[in-house]
């Protein structure tokens, strides 16, 4: 029998009172603390019946509110029952905030530690100092009541040869050590998957989209680790390929080897792990370091053998995009005009004729006309899929994860003839995203004080968009990898060579078009006539930007001139890779522009 959203809020208000709590925090989180969630631990979506990737909610015994963000305000409508939730902005009234304002004093709290970081934990006991008691529970009562969870889902863990991570684990741990014993730690806490994956050259598919194998880690100065995994997972060589000092446990045995810490330096990154971790670490006497994750800086900051295969997949993953989009013109012209799901479907089947092909890398977003103005639309969350319209605009942002690098795109494409309206925001955004690809800028430099040439054509015309405008990424990896990023939010992380990051200006005008340009850049190292060296930008996708929406007056020559190398640079490395019709699609897509004639 199907068990209702009603019947469940009803459940989970039944053990409030048997256990005599008067609200539960459900965060969309499990203990991995990772943006993609195995289905088994999808308990968000339980018992509110929403599938966005961020979220939380509050059952309290005779109320319930839901909390998303600006992404999700007309998803949350459809999937999550207004007679049950009030629905209230994650941001701007989060679920403790709700929790002292609406609720009397002296409530007590129901938090499960392992779904929430240890830094959440520590602001949310401040915020309730006067109001009531966060209590921590053993035990998730949405476990208890998932009566039809999924199995768990583990998958072989597969390793990552040399030729493709470009450094051996031994070396990476010894690395790794050193930054421990610098900060005179004993040893570090490593709890995000990719930090795991990366330091140790292997990889899964535990999780949709992120390569990863779920396990938790301890690393000691001396740069041995404790690998807490099932070892029946672990291919045969795994020892060989790590090399000596790797030491396997079952995830049963983490509290125990925790526990062993005790009077040791631990360095936990408060942010990105559990709060259980830094409870239990303190209950066992262990002297906490609450600093960032040491493998975020040297893993973002991609050797030459990781940029080298970042380059190689961007080829043959700008040949998938230029057959999906030499497709989708055949089928305007012939007036076949698809709905967002079948477009999907067709851009990863082009995908999935690349053998290495090992995930996609998100779920892609397939926008048509206004849904495109929701900037992380996703078609499945629907009723039914958009379709195209002649004379509008279709965004498709998507990437894939292969052996050899992670990629991220998002082309906006004219269906029919854009209005001139179209045309010169796209050209904002377009001048925007010309402005960040070409700035040179000093060492030290971080991502936030940059963030200003994306938006600064929009700016001059009264415009602007509501996200970052960009993240980093992984190498076969995370597609959203720290600790970079350009944003107008500070960000104190400076820029080093070899990191990668998304380059995403866009505009978004509601319910009649979105608009977005998106390319991977890789920081590197610029030679100039001065006195100094400086870093710049240097593009890593691969495709042609839709010539048909761009206002070539609205350039000037400098943005014209690299309009017309980037697309010459397509053209050299993917026109190898695609023949017939698709490379006569190609030549036209990336013919040079010019000024039209007075």
């Amino acid at each position: 029998m199907h068990t209702t959203t009603a019947q469940k809020v009803e459940a989970l208000r039944n053990w409030l009172t048997e256990q005599q709590f008067d609200a539960l925090i459900i965060p969309h989180e499990d203990e991995f603390l990772g943006e993609y969630l195995p289905a088994h631990n999808e308990r968000l979506l339980w018992a509110t019946g929403f599938t966005g990737s961020a979220g939380a909610a509050v059952i309290t015994r005779d109320r319930a509110a839901m909390f998303v963000d600006g992404r999700y305000t007309v998803q949350v409508t459809k999937q999550v029952p207004s007679d049950i939730f009030e629905y209230c902005h994650f941001i701007e009234n989060p679920p403790i905030d709700w929790i002292v304002n609406q609720l009397p004093t002296g409530v007590k709290v129901a938090v499960d530690s392992k779904l929430h970081s240890a830094t959440w934990l520590a602001n949310a006991e401040h915020k309730m100092a006067d109001q009531g008691q966060l209590c921590i529970i053993d035990t998730n009562p949405i476990d208890q009541l998932w009566t039809d969870r999924p199995q768990a889902q583990y998958t072989n863990v597969t390793l990552m040869a040399e030729d493709k991570s470009g450094q051996a684990s031994a070396e990476k741990r010894a690395l790794i050590g050193d930054a421990i014993k610098q900060q005179k730690a004993d040893a570090a806490l490593l709890t995000q998957l990719d930090s795991i994956c990366w330091l140790l050259n292997i990889r899964g598919l535990d999780v949709s989209c992120l390569p990863v194998a779920l396990s938790q880690a301890i690393i000691h100065q001396n740069g041995d680790v404790e690998l807490f995994i099932d070892e029946q997972r672990l291919p045969s060589d795994f020892a060989q390929h790590v090399g000596q000092g790797v030491n396997v446990f079952a995830p049963s045995e983490l509290e125990t080897r925790l526990n062993a810490l005790r009077g040791k330096q631990v360095i936990v990154d408060p942010a990105t792990s559990i709060a259980w971790f830094s409870l239990t670490l303190n209950n066992a006497g262990a002297h906490l370091i609450e600093q960032a994750d040491p493998c975020m800086l040297p893993k973002a900051a991609k050797n030459a053998v990781e940029l080298a295969g970042m380059k190689a997949c961007h080829v043959r993953d700008g040949a998938a995009m230029v057959k999906f989009l030499a497709w989708l013109d055949s089928q305007v012209a012939q007036g076949e005009l698809g709905d967002e799901g079948t477009l999907a479907d067709k851009l990863q089947s082009f995908r999935e004729q690349d053998p290495s092909l090992i995930d996609l890398s998100f779920d892609t977003i397939s926008a048509a006309g206004g849904n495109a103005a929701m900037c992380h639309y996703n078609h499945n969350n629907q009723p039914q899929p958009g379709k195209l319209e002649l004379n509008s605009l279709y965004l498709v942002d998507s990437g894939g994860q292969y052996p050899d690098g992670t990629t991220d795109i998002t082309r906006t494409i004219a269906i029919g003839q854009p209005s001139d309206e179209m045309k010169q925001q796209f050209t904002l955004v377009l001048k925007g995203h010309i402005g960040l690809t070409s700035a040179l800028f000093p060492q030290g430099t971080s991502g936030h004080q940059l963030d200003v040439l994306a938006r600064q054509p929009l700016w001059s015309q009264g415009y602007n968009y509501d996200h970052g405008t960009g993240h980093g990424v992984g190498h076969c990896l995370s597609v959203h990898e720290g600790p970079q990023r350009i944003a107008p939010a500070v960000n104190s992380v400076a820029l080093l060579p070899g990191m990668v990051l998304s380059n995403e200006p866009g505009y978004y005008r509601a319910d009649e078009f979105g608009i977005r340009i998106e390319n991977l850049e890789v920081v590197r190292e610029v030679a100039t006539q001065g006195d100094m060296s400086m870093l710049g930008f240097e593009s890593l996708t691969r495709c042609p930007i839709d010539i048909r929406c761009i206002n070539i007056n609205m350039l000037n020559r400098p943005e014209l001139t690299w309009l017309n190398d980037y697309h010459q640079k397509v053209w050299d490395d993917v026109s190898p890779l695609v023949s017939g019709e698709d490379l006569t699609w190609l030549k036209q897509a990336t013919a040079p522009l010019s000024y039209p004639e007075a």
